[in-house]
């Protein structure tokens, strides 16, 4: 190897490098409750029924100038998900709906990152529950970001879905009425940023 060919290799995997360590990388703040997943989901047809996971954790990596480097991923105890009604909640976690002894998490692993510009997004990715795992997309919304009064920084976004019951073996369902097969996901994350 030449040495001008050694020193262009050099350079481009240093350019690389740079590149790649651009990316923040930030932890989702779960232990503040400053981070939330809920959902609503028609009952019957008649009204809302509204809900939220209150355990889940993960992390994900920004990247301003290059937002191909942007990557997120969430772990979510199923088990944790509140209604606001113990029996109902029970109902939930049986073998006919979510199946949390079989099933104890769900998990969404970013697979891509649409910027569409003014800190709005598409988020690809793909979500694993009940044993199932499918590609969907979530629009993300920046809402901000900056430092904290505890001197750290930190990044906010929330986040909006749809997910079709039965494609996760949740047929089930049925018994709320035909309404209820569509869930509506809403995601409000902050993450602090790690050194």
């Amino acid at each position: 190897m030449t040495k001008r060919l050694f020193f262009i290799l050099v350079l481009v995997l240093g350019q690389g490098s740079i590149h790649a360590q651009a990316a923040e990388h930030y932890v989702i703040d779960t232990q503040g409750m400053h981070a939330f997943i809920t959902f609503r989901i028609k009952h019957l047809g008649f009204s809302w029924l509204e809900g939220r996971f209150n355990r889940f954790s993960g992390d994900f990596d920004y990247d301003e100038a290059n937002p191909a480097n942007n990557r997120v991923e969430v772990e979510i105890d199923v088990a944790s998900i509140d209604t606001n009604h113990a029996e109902r909640n029970k109902h939930l976690r049986d073998d006919r709906f979510f199946d949390t002894d079989t099933f104890p998490t769900a998990r969404f692993v970013s697979t891509g990152w649409e910027d569409l510009g003014n800190g709005k997004a598409k988020l690809k990715g793909r979500f694993t529950l009940r044993g199932v795992s499918k590609d969907i997309v979530i629009d993300v919304h920046q809402l901000g970001a900056g430092k904290d009064p505890w001197g750290g920084f930190r990044r906010g976004f929330v986040g909006t879905t749809t997910l079709q019951l039965s494609d996760y073996k949740m047929k089930n369902a049925a018994m709320l009425g035909p309404a209820a097969e569509t869930v509506q996901l809403w995601l409000s994350i902050e993450g602090i940023r790690q050194p």
